[in-house]
């Protein structure tokens, strides 16, 4: 399969040019249906058969095993999650905290790197931000935080930014300073090639439904065996154990202890699926057209507004612009072109660029955020962006976009810019749109 292909299979680009998979990426026909098409195996086939029980635990063997080639491990590295917050917190309540237990993490965490440690902050644990500047880590102020940490939470690729952080030397570091070190990964797979076991974390939280095009609800999470006995699981259930009797239990021997119970197997059959398309398209082939399409956008566009590298790292390409939200919208409603505001930094837009993406869709984006940034005057001043001749000769009509998004239709019996200010008093000054 090529690019072109992956999109044609997509039904949500027969609405919408798409480029916000950093948030939620759409998923192909195949593998939506190889993921409804589990829904009747298990529920009614499996009846028949061995049982719905055996037919899930044979099944989820089947996709731990698939995932660990995936990302190349071993399939005993590999848990069956949720989600990847569901993966830091298995891991977050698996150690054993006390007042004073150092946590670090940067300040560019997405919030389900942050949550976990402010409820131990709580409990008495100390919180340690390392600062950041423009998506990169200040190496010298990570080595102090790290010192006396009992765990260390960092990004592989920054959401907000797109920058690829130096998640093997950063690990390194902080596992010689006695840090368990866990890596929120789940911007990279499916997007970039990965080899988990490079990276020398201890744990690794990722999911399907961003990069890798799977369906909301199956995650998956790389323990290193190594350090499993640093971790007690919170939670057991009938999938954590090896066998249990009248007299106790016996855990998995490895990562799978930290599965619990029943879930839907179809957003698994679905990952599984999606892994065989990526894998068919090629990672390399992926990575190649992602960061020529980002290089693309980047060129483009007027190098102070990137905030992401100029040379781009990702398909992550984060864009400053004067009215985020007024942005995004217009960008919807006149381009068809779905993207996402930041909490931070404020004053951008964020564009996910995957395989499923186009130069034609790069080149719309350039254009829509030109015409809307010369459209854009200040947050108080209105845009006449539509005009229509009233019922009499003489009288026209203007629909003013004013910076508090309401949409004000005014009479205008003139065609002199005197006229039209005074028909805005208290608005200031007009921007004129394309009419």
């Amino acid at each position: 399969m090529i690019p072109t292909e992956l999109r044609e299979s997509v039904p949500a680009f027969d609405d919408v040019r798409y480029m916000n998979t950093g948030a939620s990426g759409p998923t192909p026909r195949s593998v939506l249906e190889a993921g409804q098409a589990e829904l009747e195996s298990h529920e009614w086939e499996s009846a028949g058969d061995d049982g719905p029980y055996p037919h899930a635990f044979n099944l989820y063997d089947t996709v731990r095993d698939s995932i660990a080639s995936f990302i190349q491990t071993t399939s005993e590295e590999i848990a069956l999650t949720q989600s990847t917050s569901d993966g830091i917190n298995r891991i977050a309540t698996a150690i054993e905290w006390e007042p004073g237990d150092v946590i670090v993490r940067t300040d560019l965490e997405h919030p389900a790197g942050v949550l976990p440690w402010e409820r131990l902050k709580q409990k008495g644990c100390e919180v340690r931000v390392v600062p950041t500047e423009n998506g990169r880590i200040h190496r010298d102020d990570f080595t102090d935080a790290i010192q006396g940490a009992k765990l260390v939470c960092l990004s592989a690729i920054t959401w907000n930014y797109g920058t690829v952080l130096p998640v093997a030397e950063l690990s390194a570091e902080a596992a010689d300073a006695g840090a368990f070190v866990l890596v929120d990964a789940v911007q990279w797979p499916g997007h970039l090639p990965l080899d988990v076991s490079s990276w020398d974390a201890h744990a690794v939280a990722m999911a399907s439904h961003k990069w890798m095009l799977g369906l909301w609800g199956a995650g998956f999470l790389y323990i290193d065996r190594a350090a499993l006995s640093r971790l007690e699981p919170a939670q057991i259930g009938y999938r954590s154990v090896a066998q249990m009797s009248s007299g106790g239990y016996e855990l998995h021997s490895g990562a799978q202890q930290f599965e619990v119970g029943t879930t839907s197997t179809a957003p698994y059959v679905a990952l599984d699926s999606a892994v065989t398309l990526l894998e068919d398209i090629g990672l390399p082939a992926i990575e190649s057209h992602i960061l020529s399409l980002a290089e693309l956008l980047t060129d483009s566009i007027d190098a102070e507004r990137i905030y992401s590298p100029r040379d781009p790292e990702t398909g992550l390409v984060t864009i400053q612009v004067e009215n985020p939200d007024t942005t995004i919208e217009r960008c919807k409603d006149e381009y068809n072109l779905v993207l996402r505001t930041l909490p931070e930094p404020s004053d951008a837009i964020r564009a996910s660029i995957h395989a499923y993406n186009t130069r034609e869709d790069v080149e719309i984006l350039v254009e829509a955020l030109d015409r809307i940034a010369k459209w854009t005057l200040s947050a108080h001043s209105p845009l006449i962006v539509d005009y229509w001749q009233g019922d009499w000769v003489g009288t026209s009509w203007i629909r003013v976009y004013t910076g508090d998004k309401s949409i004000r239709s005014i009479r205008w019996e003139s065609f002199w810019w005197t006229e039209i200010e005074s028909s805005l008093t208290g608005l200031g000054r007009p921007g004129v749109g394309d009419f």
